[in-house]
């Protein structure tokens, strides 16, 4: 028997096989699910909504997701640009402003996207590349390389679902002094960056050309 969790993760009955016999235990299970993503305008009666697409992820923080991975793949480029959003049964749709210039003909990703592809389905070589919203600084950072050696460490203190469950990757984002700023875990680890971006982008602070990933 599984019973499903709200926070990303499940608990089921297990047997372990042991040396000296078997046993039963509960044990916690990063769970995976779909995330159909789509977009509308709200200028449009009825409204227009466009499917862009399922991704599967493990639950929580699915608005971060979702624009996270618009913003990635060139959809949207700034955070004034969303009007408002609803979530329901593993769908989530996000509403622009109608001035947000969607070009759905250009779209390379009307598709199902696994948990460990963040790639799969794309129509050719040229759809993989980067969409890059922010020009290249040459923004130098200074950090210690005893510092570097410290953030696995940290990160792996602050992943709570991998804790239970030792099946989710994580993105972390720290300062130049090796302070960790947040933590995005997910099945996929494209999803967890996504989280991560998407976080930042809805405060509006991105590019972190002076933070560490």
């Amino acid at each position: 028997m599984i019973k499903t969790a709200a926070n990303g993760i499940s608990t089921s009955l297990v047997t372990k096989y042991r040396a000296k016999g078997t046993s039963t235990d509960l044990d916690y299970i990063a769970i995976e699910e779909p995330l159909e993503i789509s977009i509308s305008k709200s200028s449009l009666y009825p409204k227009s909504k466009h499917n862009i697409s399922v991704t599967m992820r493990t639950p929580g923080e699915d608005l971060n997701l979702a624009v996270g991975f618009l913003l990635t793949e060139g959809i949207l480029s700034h955070k004034d640009q969303i009007l408002t959003h609803s979530v329901s049964d593993n769908k989530i749709n996000i509403e622009v402003h109608p001035d947000t210039p969607l070009d759905m003909n250009k779209l390379q990703r009307h598709f199902y996207t696994t948990s460990s592809c963040g790639v799969c389905g794309k129509a050719s070589i040229e759809a993989i590349k980067t969409i890059e919203e922010y020009t290249p600084t040459n923004h130098q950072l200074t950090i210690y390389s005893l510092t570097i050696h410290t953030l696995p460490t940290k990160l792996r203190a602050q992943q709570k679902l991998f804790i239970k469950t030792g099946g989710l990757h994580a993105a972390a984002l720290f300062d130049c002094e090796g302070n960790i700023l947040e933590v995005a875990e997910d099945v996929g680890r494209h999803n967890a960056l996504d989280k991560l971006i998407g976080s930042y982008f809805l405060k509006g602070q991105l590019p972190l050309d002076d933070k560490i990933l």
